[in-house]
């Protein structure tokens, strides 16, 4: 199964073939894996930060049918390991739940609703300390536009957690644009930290650890004409965070 977690199962039929001389169909290695009782994976180590974030996966639909995307969402223990749910925040935070987290805990994530709903639904008793994932604030403050110089002048500020001096920029420009922006500032207004200053304790401020855990599942998730019967994605999303923790190889 470890061949089949990186790739299509009807190239790992090929590449066992080649390694082994034994024949092992792709129908075969499919059974396997949905049959499998995929563990939640044990964390080990403290956890100090995390991050969420959503996937896609196309889903078998009926010959002539038009295909459905669907969303599963990904969580990334910082240093400690990955795992994805399709379906099911309940068992993600129950799982998230189980793992030995520190207190204060950094969630990072962007600014979809969805992400941080489920960062509340946390363990009370942990002290969350949440960051908005600044590659995303920058790329919202990209959205509006207008003079250069007013753009890094706005960046310098918010990477520094100035919020209102980063909306004082604005004074003199009333646009739809730059509304939404202020807006959408207000709403995370408690998750724009001084980013230059965690940087510096070496706590991160972008969610780059669940991005690139996305992109590593999609790599076999959406592989080129890739589709998932529903009953059977999440093993295949348990077999591939398998395969990215490393539990193939011990």
């Amino acid at each position: 199964m470890w061949v089949s977690a990186n790739e299509s199962y009807q190239r790992a039929a090929e590449d066992i073939a080649v390694l082994t001389g034994i024949t092992v169909s792709s129908r075969t290695q499919q059974r396997l894996v949905h049959r499998q009782e995929w563990a939640s994976p044990a964390v080990d180590c403290g956890v100090k930060e995390i991050s969420l974030d959503g996937g896609k996966v196309r889903l078998r639909t009926p010959l002539g049918e038009p295909s459905e995307w669907r969303d599963y969402k990904a969580v990334n223990l910082h240093q400690c390991g990955v795992n994805a749910y399709f379906r099911d925040n309940e068992r993600l935070v129950n799982w998230v739940n189980q793992q030995p987290l520190a207190s204060p805990l950094v969630c990072l994530g962007d600014g979809h609703d969805g992400i941080w709903k489920v960062f509340a639904q946390l363990d009370g008793s942990i002290q969350r300390l949440e960051i908005l994932d600044w590659y995303h604030l920058v790329e919202n403050l990209g959205k509006v536009g207008g003079s250069q110089a007013r753009l890094n002048a706005v960046e310098a500020r918010l990477w520094n957690g100035d919020v209102e001096g980063a909306v004082a920029l604005f004074d003199e420009w009333h646009h739809e644009r730059v509304e939404r922006f202020i807006a959408y500032l207000a709403k995370h207004r408690h998750r724009i930290v001084n980013d230059s200053y965690y940087q510096a304790e070496g706590i991160s401020v972008g969610s780059g650890e669940i991005e690139s855990t996305v992109k590593q599942i999609g790599r076999r998730v959406k592989i080129s004409g890739a589709q998932w019967h529903e009953n059977n994605v999440q093993s295949v999303l348990r077999q591939r965070c398998a395969y990215l923790n490393g539990k193939f190889s011990q």
